[in-house]
């Protein structure tokens, strides 16, 4: 049960990222043949600026991220010893490198990982869940956080936030083109039925391009959030510890810490927000659903 649960959402996040970056290749497409009536060039112009973000946001990520979550770094084994340790050891147990340490300042229990890679990794608590959970629910939590660092979610993140923000940057560049200097490419196409129609569907792709998007940048976290709970299970040996954590960190308050942006990082839904739309729009699986599997493992 635990590793096909592992294989199937190793496979689910590998459609999601084929899906985004198809959809970079049809932002850049779209955009090509607005502005220049190649859709090639376009889609190798969009290759090319989400290679760029990519690079700044996987040098940086770390850093930026923590700074935007109001975390203080924690760099010797005194100054939270019973965090160290248990990060310590799951670091262990996963065979990947110490990551660094750092601590929110919030009342409210939550913990995520980040960095581009298992040695350049960084786990993330908040004071409430030192105070609200007891050993054996705390390691379940590390142990989460450590298998997003084992199995690289860490990076897949990175890489979605980077094609998320360069989507955007087209989008921008897309509509201030199209506001200011794409009056003679539409006026251009209008003798033509078929040119027309292939514009209207730019136009559309470029519209609901953020929306998609989004929506796949979701769907990778939630893929991911189930395959850390399944592998913190194979790091402990023990899932009633996660299984009571997620139940303490769902009934709780949401975060004043936590930067929006960076919300589907986090073990739990940090903003507690709630979509009348179902999953579509929720960056984290209900706590419930995954309560479900980890009582089948």
């Amino acid at each position: 049960m635990l590793y096909d649960q592992i294989a199937m959402n190793k496979r689910r996040t590998g459609y999601v990222m084929f899906g985004f970056g198809l959809l970079v290749l049809l932002i850049g497409a779209a955009l090509g043949y607005l502005f220049w009536s190649n859709w090639q060039s376009g889609a190798v112009i969009a290759a090319v600026v989400a290679g760029i973000y990519m690079l700044i946001m996987i040098s940086q990520s770390t850093n930026v991220v923590m700074s935007m979550n109001h975390a203080r770094e924690i760099t010797d084994v005194s100054q939270a010893p019973e965090l160290w340790h248990l990060i310590e050891d799951m670091a262990m147990v996963g065979k990947v490198p110490m990551p660094r340490v750092f601590i929110i300042d919030d009342p409210s229990p939550n913990a995520f990982a980040t960095g581009n890679s298992p040695e350049k990794a960084a786990v993330a608590v908040t004071t409430g869940i030192l105070q609200r959970l007891n050993r054996e629910e705390l390691e379940g939590v590390i142990g989460h956080e450590i298998s997003h660092v084992r199995n690289y979610d860490i990076r897949l993140q990175t890489i979605a936030l980077a094609l998320s923000a360069a989507i955007g940057m087209l989008v921008n560049f897309a509509s201030n083109w199209l506001w200011w200097g794409g009056g003679r490419r539409r006026d251009d196409d209008r003798d033509s039925g078929g040119n027309v129609i292939v514009l209207v569907i730019s136009i559309v792709l470029v519209v609901l391009a953020p929306l998609a998007a989004s929506i796949a940048q979701m769907a990778l976290s939630r893929n991911r959030e189930y395959l850390a709970d399944a592998s913190s299970v194979e790091l402990t040996r023990n899932p009633q510890g996660l299984i009571n954590a997620l139940r303490k960190i769902d009934d709780s308050e949401p975060m004043e810490a936590a930067d929006p942006n960076s919300s589907a990082l986090y073990i739990g839904d940090p903003l507690k927000n709630k979509h009348r739309l179902g999953d579509l729009f929720a960056t984290h699986p209900p706590i419930a659903d995954r309560i479900a599997r980890l009582e089948k493992m």
